[in-house]
């Protein structure tokens, strides 16, 4: 394939998983979809550290767009000379969407481990964090949880979304990583007539 054509597609796929990381983010704000528990006091730190917003999302949606972009016809011309600028300014998109896509898997990996913050025998706190992630096995301690309600199946839905689609990032990110570093050397394949505007 040539490094335009995966370029694209590669690019494509990073936008679209940004997107979901960013939704994820944000439903992760409102558990179970009620805003009345969007406090510092109710919500886990790994919510508030925004890791599928800024990392997989934003850190993210860069690449996305800089590697649809060194898809299509460059500054340098068509043809086998093709887009070289615009492959080597992928080359940097594409590290920092790595960096990006690690961040949010730390945190969302976190996330999980420890649990949501949520009421139980009336203190707030993270009461699953000695279990070392065991909780993860055992859905009977998941309605220990008093408030916010459903908020241990909220999280642990949400957080395994964003750790599978920063997986993802950081794969099709390495991936557009080197197919870059090869347009940069070689150019794009693709002849002029088949180069998108």
């Amino acid at each position: 394939m040539c490094t335009g054509k995966c370029a694209r597609c590669v690019g494509l796929s990073l936008i679209t998983l940004s997107l979901v990381c960013i939704v994820a983010n944000a439903l992760l704000l409102v558990p179970n979809g009620e805003t009345s528990w969007t406090n510092t006091n109710h919500l886990s730190l790994q919510v508030w550290l925004m890791g599928g917003f800024i990392g997989g999302g934003l850190m993210v949606l860069c690449p996305g767009i800089a590697a649809v972009r060194a898809g299509g016809k460059g500054c340098c011309g068509a043809g086998c000379c093709g887009n070289r600028c615009r492959m080597l300014r992928s080359v940097f998109s594409s590290a920092f969407g790595v960096l990006g896509a690690i961040y949010c898997l730390s945190v969302s990996g976190a996330g999980l481990r420890n649990g949501p913050r949520c009421l139980m025998n009336g203190q707030w706190g993270y009461h699953f964090e000695d279990t070392q992630g065991d909780y993860l096995l055992n859905r009977t301690l998941w309605d220990w949880c008093e408030a916010p309600p459903r908020v241990v199946p909220w999280n642990v839905t949400l957080f395994s979304l964003l750790v599978a689609t920063s997986c993802l990032e950081v794969v099709l990110c390495g991936i557009q990583l080197v197919n870059a570093i090869i347009g940069v050397f070689c150019g794009d394949c693709r002849k002029k007539k088949d180069t998108p505007h």
